[in-house]
């Protein structure tokens, strides 16, 4: 009898440590998206809600093209509204790099 409850208490102690290890193990990071293929690679830290708005039009692109339903042609429609947003995502993106001065410091958003 001491001994199984020896054995069991011995058991509990190693789930206990095992669980205390794993919860201190840091997750690893995200894998980053690498940008579409053709597009120009953008530098960190220029226009960074662009590119996550990109990003995110991005995902929600490859969902609505996963969606086994149809929803009476509102998913089309909606796939059809987000490439648009991309496509002006991307003209914003040619149209800041060909216009630099319209971000000097100081200047505000309209």
């Amino acid at each position: 009898m001491r001994r199984q409850l020896w054995i069991s208490g011995l058991a509990l102690g190693a789930v206990l440590f095992t669980t205390a290890v794993t919860a201190q193990t840091p997750a690893p990071p995200a894998p980053s998206v690498p940008p579409p293929q053709g597009e120009p690679r953008q530098r960190p830290g220029r226009h960074p809600h662009m590119l996550a708005a990109t990003r995110d039009l991005e995902r929600a692109e490859k969902q609505l093209e996963k969606a086994a339903h149809h929803y009476d042609g509102h998913r089309a429609k909606a796939l059809e509204l987000v490439k648009q947003a991309e496509k002006e995502l991307q003209d914003g993106l040619k149209w800041a790099e060909a216009h630099p001065e319209a971000f000097a410091a100081g200047q505000k958003k309209p």
